[in-house]
Formats: C-alpha cells, structure tokens, sequence
C-alpha cells in the first residue's frame, strides 16, 4: 500500500512540474484538437492519424493540447494513460479539456444535479486527472426545460450556476481548475441582465474560472478588455479564434486582448480553428494561425 501511495504522489508531482517547466520557459500555446477533428475524431481517425498530426502541432509551436473527445472513462478512444503517453511522444502537454453534461428537465425542477450526474462528473474528473490535465472546461450549456442555449428566466440561470459552482469544487478538490467556454448567445439579455455578466457574478471565483472565446465574444457586440478590466483574474484560459485563420479578419483586436492578458489572468492561451480558407488542409490553416502568432510576439506578454 506504501508504494501505491508513493507512486501515484510521485506521479502526480511529475506531472505538475512538467507543467510549471513550460510556465518557466515559454507560454503554453495549445492547440484545441477540435480545430483537426477531421483527422483525428472519430476514435477510429485518431487511431490513424494522431502519431503524424500530434508531431506536427509540436513542429509548429504549439507546446500543449485541449481535447473536444470523451467517453465512458476514454479520451479519443484511449485511456487517459495511453493518451498522455500519445502527447509526451509528440512533445506535447495535455493541458484542458472540453466535456459537458447538461442538466434534466427534472435536475432543473428540483434545483440541483442528480446523483447519477454527480457521478458522471467523479469519472470524467478522474479520467482528465490521470491523463495529466490541469483544467476541465464547459464549452456549452443547454436550458432543457426553455429548449434553448439563452434561458427565459433569471431563476434558471442561478440553478446553472450554482451547478457550475459544484461541478467546480468537485474539480478543485481534485487538484484540477473548473472553467466555462462562451459563445455569442452569453451575451444576450436575460430579464435585463447580460447573462455572461450574470454567470460571472454568480459563480464562485474560488471553483469557476472563465475562458473566455476572443472570437465570440466579439461576434457577441462585446469587448474582450473590458471584460478583463471588469472582472480582473476570471480569464485564465483564453481561446484564441477568428472568422477562419489567426489574424486572417482584422477584427478581433488580438493586440489589445494580450496586452492586457495579465490582468485577465491569463495562464494559457489555446488556438482554435474552426473555419478554413483550405477545407483540403486544415493543417495549413492551423499553421499559419502558429505562425501569425510567433511573428506577433503577441505571446510574450503571458511570460
């Protein structure tokens, strides 16, 4: 029993030091693997083409990962340990990732998560934890019980909240941060109040950070900075996106959003790519979102 705790302490502190190792040298730039969910999602895809596209992401500057793939305990297929190892192959780091479970029309009624969903959460904490993950995000949630992704009622919000908060303590007591990804409609009204405003009120800052889209959020008629200056700290993931490649619309304000990206509290940024002007090489288009920030110097800013 000695050795089995001595082991996974071990293992637990290797992991850590792996990441603070990179915080030390140069900034976590990850890629979200959604960006090349052609080539690598299904699992059957990933079991193709992971070994060449991992390397490449590696070759292109990205130094850590967030994964948009999980199930029943399996992260592309694989078990959390066989995709670490796929990672540290590729010179990558499995920094985040991407998983959600939405409430019930019968959780919303009777106010709270059930145990069954309690439950589910214990496993995926357990899973990303011991493929070497520091954070868990939420990249989107949908109001059973309105049928849609903007609730009707203040009252339904606070209910998703308070879930998010106690999704966010499991995460914490674990060792993990808990995080929620917007879109566009957070930014919408809710009986008067701006919902991201609202989410970013009523959720605990000690359990729920935020990572914040640049993309969207802009998309939503808002500013990123102001968000920062407004809730200094919340933002420490923030995903870097715009209409196709990085930098490919002019519209985001990427210089602004990272030179404040202290006060957001900013840990990582992760490139997403979710449109392509070369829908035959996706690669090509996450390369030159790498490249556009290398040449930026953008980066520097989170060191």
């Amino acid at each position: 029993m000695k050795h089995s705790v001595l082991s996974i302490v071990t293992a637990s502190v290797a992991i850590l030091l792996g990441c603070c190792d990179l915080l030390a040298g140069e900034p976590l730039v990850g890629i979200q693997l959604y960006s090349a969910r052609d080539l690598l999602d299904p699992p059957v895809k990933y079991a193709a083409n992971h070994e060449t596209v991992l390397k490449q992401f590696s070759k292109m500057g990205y130094n850590c990962v967030e994964t948009a793939s999980y199930s029943d305990g399996k992260i592309y297929g694989l078990t959390p340990e066989e995709f670490k190892a796929d990672c540290a192959s590729a010179g990558l780091v499995p920094l985040s990732t991407h998983v959600s479970r939405n409430l019930t029309v019968e959780e919303f009624a009777a106010g709270k998560p059930s145990a069954e969903t309690l439950h589910w959460w214990e496993e995926c904490i357990s899973a990303h934890k011991a493929a070497g993950m520091k954070f868990i995000v939420t990249p989107w949630v949908y109001f059973e019980n309105s049928g849609s992704s903007v609730p009707k009622t203040l009252a339904e919000l606070k209910i998703y909240c308070d879930y998010l908060n106690t999704v966010g303590k499991m995460v914490s007591d674990a060792g993990m941060e808990y995080g929620y990804h917007n879109h566009s409609h957070e930014f919408s009204e809710v009986e008067g109040e701006v919902m991201y405003d609202y989410m970013l009120a009523h959720t605990n800052p000690e359990y729920v950070f935020f990572e914040m889209d640049v993309y969207w959020t802009v998309i939503g008629n808002s500013s990123p900075v102001d968000y920062f200056k407004k809730y200094p700290g919340r933002f420490k993931l923030l995903h870097i996106k715009d209409e196709r490649e990085i930098g490919q619309s002019g519209m985001v304000g990427f210089d602004a959003i990272f030179a404040n990206a202290k006060t957001a509290g900013t840990k990582a940024v992760i490139i997403e790519v979710e449109r392509y002007s070369y829908p035959d090489d996706v690669m090509r288009s996450i390369r030159e979102s790498a490249a556009y920030l290398k040449k930026s110097g953008y980066t520097k800013a989170l060191r």
